[in-house]
Order: C-alpha cells, then sequence, then structure tokens
C-alpha cells in the first residue's frame, strides 16, 4: 500500500518535472537565436556575446554533479528551493540589465539555480518508481526535453519580433509556479551520508571542466594541458581524500562506467540532430530560419508523443530491447540524411521524425540502465557524472561538427549523395551511422544478449 501511495506521488511529480524541463531546456536554446542582436545594442562581437550561452553550458555542467553530490547529504526539496530561487534572482537580473555584463551575471546565475533541475529529474524517478515501471517515468522526462526544444526557438523568434531580447529572461522565471507543489509532494527524505563537502575535489574537477570546455569550443588547444593536469589531480584526490567528492569506488562499477561511455558517445552523435541540421537545410536547400524552424517541428512533436511509449516498452520489454529500436532508428535516419541530403524539405522533415525518436529513446535506456547499476547510496552524484558527461559531450561533438563543416568536402563517399553543396553534410551522417552501428555491437555484446531487465 505504501509503494503504491508513493508511485502515486511520483507519477504527479513527474508531471511537474516534465513542465519544469519543458521551461529549463527552452532557457537553454532561446538566447542563441538572439545573440546578433545583442551584439549590435553593445557593440560587441559575436564571439563576446556567446559567453551568454557558453558560460551557460560551463556552469550548469558542473552544476549537475555538485547538485546530484549534494542530493546525497541534503533533502532534495531543499536544494531545489535553491536553486529555483537562484533561478529567478539571475532570470530578474538579466530583465533589468542595462549592460552586457549584468546580463550575463543574470545569465551565469540562471545556470547556478537550473543545476539543481538535472538531478531532481533523475532523481524522483528513482525514488518513487521501482525499476520495473522507472521507464515511463523517465519518458515522460523525455516528453519535457523533447517540447522544450520545439517551443525555445518558436517563443525566442516570437518575442524578439514583438518586444526586446531582455524578455527572454522572463519565460523561465514561470518555473517558479512549480515551487510550491515540490514542496508540497517532495517527501522529507533524510540523507544517509553526512560526510564532509570536498571542497578541494569539488574545485579540481570544475576546473577542468571549464579549460576542456573552453579549449574544445574555442579552439584553443594549449587548454587542454591545464584541463588535464587538473583532471590527474582530481583523480589523486580522490583516491587520497578520507570523504572524496566522488568516490573513487563509483568507477570500479563496470557496468556503470561502461555506461557512462556509451552514453557519452550516443549523445555527442544525437548533438548532430540539433546542430547540423539547421545549417544543411539553410546551405544545401536555401531554406529560411522560418522555414527551417518549421521543417524541424515535426521530429520534436513526434519525439515529445512517443517518448512515454519509449518509456513503457523500456518497462514491458527491458532496457535492451528499447535500445535496439532506438539505435535502428538512428542508423537509418543517418543513412537517410547522407544518401538524400539535397532532397525536398518535406523529405527531410519525414527522415529526422526517426533520428529524433530514435534520440529520446536512448536518452531513455542510458538513464533507466545507469541508475539500476548503482547503489542508492551513489545514485545522486552518479546520475550527476552522467548528465555532467552528457551536456559535456555536446560540447564536444557541436565543436567537432563545426569544424568539418569549415573544412568542407569536394568528394562524397555515400554514391547516393549526388548534390555537391551537401557532401561534407553526406560524409558525416555516413560516418556517425557507421560509429553507431559500432556502439551497436559493443552494447549487444556486454548487454544485449541477457534477456533481462536488470540492466
Amino acid at each position: 500500500m505504501e509503494s503504491k501511495v508513493n508511485q502515486q506521488t511520483g507519477e504527479i511529480l513527474m508531471k511537474i518535472v516534465m513542465f519544469t524541463l519543458i521551461l529549463s531546456s527552452m532557457s537553454v536554446l532561446m538566447f542563441i537565436y538572439v545573440l546578433p542582436e545583442i551584439s549590435k545594442e553593445f557593440h560587441l562581437s559575436l564571439s563576446q556575446v556567446s559567453w551568454l550561452s557558453s558560460s551557460y553550458g560551463i556552469i550548469y555542467a558542473i552544476g549537475t554533479v555538485t547538485y546530484g553530490k549534494l542530493a546525497d547529504r541534503f533533502q532534495l526539496k531543499n536544494l531545489l528551493t535553491f536553486g529555483l530561487v537562484i533561478f529567478a534572482i539571475g532570470s530578474l537580473i538579466g530583465l533589468l540589465s542595462q549592460t552586457f555584463w549584468m546580463a550575463l551575471i543574470g545569465r551565469c546565475m540562471q545556470a547556478i539555480g537550473a543545476g539543481a533541475i538535472p538531478a531532481t529529474a533523475t532523481l524522483i524517478p528513482v525514488r518513487y518508481f521501482p525499476p520495473e515501471k522507472r521507464g515511463r517515468a523517465l519518458g515522460m522526462m523525455a516528453v519535457g526535453l523533447a517540447l522544450g526544444s520545439a517551443l525555445g526557438p518558436v517563443v525566442s523568434a516570437l518575442i524578439a519580433s514583438i518586444a526586446n531580447w531582455r524578455w527572454l529572461f522572463v519565460v523561465p522565471m514561470l518555473i517558479l509556479v512549480t515551487l510550491p507543489f515540490y514542496r508540497k509532494y517532495l517527501e522529507d527524505h533524510t540523507p544517509k551520508s553526512h560526510d564532509k563537502f570536498d571542497w578541494t575535489g569539488s574545485a579540481l574537477l570544475g576546473v577542468s571542466i571549464v579549460f576542456f570546455m573552453l579549449s574544445v569550443t574555442n579552439h584553443i588547444w594549449w587548454l587542454l594541458v591545464v584541463a588535464f593536469l587538473s583532471i590527474a589531480l582530481f583523480v589523486i584526490r580522490i583516491r587520497v581524500a578520507k570523504q572524496p567528492f566522488i568516490p573513487a569506488k563509483l568507477f570500479s562499477n563496470n557496468k556503470y562506467t561502461l555506461y557512462l561511455i556509451i552514453s557519452f558517445f550516443i549523445n555527442g552523435i544525437g548533438t548532430s540532430l540539433y546542430f547540423l541540421t539547421p545549417i544543411f537545410l539553410s546551405e544545401v536547400q536555401k531554406l529560411s530560419t522560418f522555414w527551417i524552424g518549421f521543417a524541424m517541428v515535426p521530429a520534436t512533436v513526434a519525439s515529445a508523443i512517443l517518448g512515454k511509449q519509449g518509456g513503457k516498452l523500456a518497462d514491458s520489454k527491458g532496457n535492451a530491447s528499447l535500445y535496439f529500436l532506438a539505435s535502428s532508428l538512428l542508423v537509418i535516419c543517418f543513412v537517410l540524411l547522407s544518401s538524400f541530403i539535397g532532397s525536398p524539405a518535406w523529405l527531410v522533415a519525414i527522415i529526422l521524425v526517426l533520428g529524433n525518436v530514435g534520440q529520446s529513446f536512448m536518452i531513455i535506456v542510458m538513464l533507466n540502465s545507469a541508475s539500476q547499476t548503482l547503489p542508492k547510496d551513489q545514485v545522486g552524484v552518479g546520475m550527476g557524472i552522467l548528465q555532467m558527461l552528457n551536456f559535456i559531450s555536446q560540447g564536444v561533438g557541436t565543436a567537432i561538427y563545426s569544424s568539418v563543416v569549415d573544412i568542407g568536402s569536394t568528394v562524397h563517399w555515400n554514391p547516393i549523395s549526388m548534390n555537391s553543396l551537401g557532401y561534407v553534410y553526406s560524409n558525416i551522417f555516413l560516418v556517425l551511422a557507421v560509429l553507431h552501428l559500432f556502439i551497436f555491437f559493443v552494447y549487444y555484446y556486454q548487454f544485449g544478449r541477457v534477456k533481462s531487465n536488470s540492466y
């Protein structure tokens, strides 16, 4: 009876989480589309104003693992309250900003607060749902992410067309509406861990992330030396500290570690669907910004509609079954994109449905599988690390794709692709299809042959 009541509470919370994720994922994307306008207003270069997006990403990546660690020591409702209040204060500062630096401070405070959201989104399914019903809850999480990704560009364009770009800070403030519901329904969970917080380990991890992200996003490769030095010191720290920021034994969990690696590559590959699509639709199909957004809507809507179904499939058939379906959809999508890169936009829109749905299913599989390999006292930090690496992989993927597109290509590896303007995109998607096939066989060898829901 208690388990049933707990699950009913979890279902209410997941609906609140879905709304929260819609707003937070919108916030990540909205400013990308108004950077030229901000650049003109403050007489700054695009690279300078791009810090509104890049600083958010760096702080957000650090915040996901930090809040995850703190969730093992403090009540989740209190951490979330702190995060959402800081997020709202940052939004207010941005709304009232009269200088670029004030807007940047507001954006950074948004990121500091927003880091609490992934911890909440991943821990609620783990705490309120048994493993055999967790996939459906994670499916609702995927729906929120998909809807936010779809609405972000639309809302950004609408606000920018009728009001000043500062009003983009107002939309995320709606997250405060969810706070009373979180306070009401989140149980007073008593953390078992009372370890001292390892500020040294946290700082070393943060420094390594900052310099690594700056290196790959700005192509300043000497910063990699600082990043690797910091991560080396971090590894030493977690091995010698009595109460490390991240317990070294976490990485001795072979199943969890393998899921981290697989998830890193899968998310990096999946980033191509969101990053490259607007570019090749503009350069190859010559579409305007309005029609590019319109062409991407069906794929996002399909992901939102089918997200819960993917979660149900994971619960009924197992994570491996959903993985094989997701991987098949992604491979087919990348092969078709590679082959028909110069086709009419409506055909590209249909092909993207396969890829976006497949990527949504992948998110469910990776989160569900990784959570089931972790003991309860490591779920917070473990899922935080997974989310952090996923965000980093997106930054790495974006840097790689942009560099390859800048280089271009005069040859095509796919004999079906005949549009010279799309050769470089065709080659990229063909390589990504091959990479997904390789990961498929790795996954099958490690997990697919075990017909059980234990993974």
